[in-house]
């Protein structure tokens, strides 16, 4: 059975086999981040701002999907792990149909609070119009978000993780095909400006999101979500969340210091907004993102083996995980030190961005080795079920320390300044998670061993 190449395989071959396809896909993701901000840009410097101040709410969304998508995937595989396939039936349905409903309170949002959302930020007139535009069309129609993160989730908890990179793949392609065409117009194609570039976006997640649901249905014999074979269980609907709530909290706090930082850099330019949230934190998940499609790899195969009670399996796979997680990382940090000025050049920056950029994304990018290791030992602790682990190093970092730090170096009334917030953040955040992993591999997972 397909679960358990988990329990067998070589781990360096099974975590390349895992999260390669994630991988990929993520970064063809990133790349459309980047697009879509840079056809933003040509419409004019107001609309990406707008796009950027607009952020912080898409990152919500994703945040609720993508922390209840890590339940689902945690929870799904380590039941598969202890051969319990109708409680694995069970996780499936339900994470279904909680995503869905998910996706029906930011259509109620995009309804009434677009607007209001955008009217209690420092911005111009023009920008909040812009904004609200944007904002409405990707939230009422956020459920294609929703059920294709719920659909990939199914495929990456039972080892499928080819069928996720396809669906992800197209989505970004159609994405990237669509903006040109729908912001500026082509043929009986009109061009819909800002408004363009959200309905590409919707599109292609319904597409991609229609294309899992496909999968699963044809491929994934491991797992049935029937919904009316199943019945929604709230037993393990509290477990979903109880795995998947503290990831959702925690890139949620990214959506809180996101919008922080967008009110400190408004304070100096609306040039530094713009840079922040649409070119650097797209430019960022370029590097980011692979490091996210590793983690989906190690979070099922940690949580099946530690179902499983082995040890050293568990072992490796965080060792290499952190391994390939540093490489990237560093490989990152070249590319922002040697050609920020090229990088910046894909979102046709002004004068004044492209100074504030040059800077800023050498001075950020210090902090991407030190994320790595954070990142993957935070993956661990959700892995094992303990979510609050990360959801705490997350507050930490963000919350208690980026931001105040932000706000403090902003007193000085340059703006470079600000950015050297990132590594002072990372570097505790870090400290944080190497202590907390110690205390749960001396009383979780070396113990394992001695359990057979």
């Amino acid at each position: 059975m397909q679960e358990n190449k988990m329990g067998t395989m070589p781990i360096n071959r099974l975590l390349i086999t895992m999260s390669l396809p994630m991988m990929v896909s993520m970064l063809i993701q990133a790349l459309y981040n980047i697009v879509d901000s840079a056809f933003v840009a040509q419409i004019s410097e107001d609309a990406l701002t707008a796009v950027s101040l607009a952020y912080p709410i898409q990152n919500l969304m994703i945040a609720i999907a993508t922390g209840t998508g890590v339940g689902i995937n945690a929870l799904l595989s380590r039941y598969l792990g202890r051969k319990s396939f109708d409680k694995a039936n069970r996780v499936a349905s339900s994470g279904v149909l909680i995503m869905f409903i998910s996706s029906l309170l930011f259509l109620v949002f995009g309804l009434l609070g677009s607007e209001y959302y955008f009217s209690i930020q420092n911005t111009s007139s023009e920008i909040a119009k812009l904004g609200t535009k944007y904002l409405q069309i990707c939230t009422i129609f956020g459920f294609g978000i929703f059920l294709e993160i719920a659909f990939e989730r199914l495929l990456q908890a039972t080892g499928r993780t080819l069928y996720t990179m396809c669906t992800q793949g197209l989505g970004a392609i159609i994405n990237i095909i669509l903006d040109p065409l729908f912001i500026f117009g082509y043929g009986f194609i009109p061009a819909m400006g800002i408004e363009g570039a959200a309905i590409a976006t919707i599109t292609g997640q319904i597409i991609a999101a229609i294309l899992a649901l496909f999968f699963n249905l044809k491929f994934n014999h491991d797992v049935d979500f029937n919904l009316r074979k199943y019945k929604p269980d709230l037993h393990i609907i509290r477990k979903i969340y109880g795995i998947g709530f503290p990831s959702i909290i925690m890139v949620s706090i990214g959506s809180i210091m996101s919008f922080g930082m967008n009110q400190i850099l408004m304070s100096f330019t609306k040039s530094a907004a713009a840079f922040f949230g649409g070119v650097y934190i797209k430019l960022q998940g370029f590097i980011f993102m692979p490091i996210f499609g590793l983690n989906n790899g190690i979070i099922p195969i940690v949580s099946y083996n530690y179902g499983a009670r082995n040890q050293q399996r568990i072992t490796q796979t965080i060792r290499l995980g952190c391994i390939y997680a540093v490489v990237i990382m560093s490989l990152g940090v070249l590319l922002f030190q040697l050609f920020p000025d090229v990088l910046l050049g894909f979102f046709s920056p002004s004068k004044e961005m492209l100074k504030i950029g040059v800077i800023g994304l050498r001075i950020i990018s210090v902090h991407f080795v030190l994320a790595a290791v954070s990142i993957v030992l935070s993956t661990t602790f959700q892995a094992l079920g303990h979510g609050m682990l990360s959801l705490f190093s997350s507050v930490i970092r963000q919350l208690v320390v980026l931001l105040p730090a932000a706000y403090l170096l902003a007193q000085t009334q340059n703006v470079h300044m600000v950015w050297f917030a990132f590594p002072i953040a990372e570097v505790v955040s870090l400290g944080l998670c190497i202590y907390l992993f110690y205390k749960i591999y001396h009383s979780e997972i070396a113990i394992l061993e001695t359990e057979k």
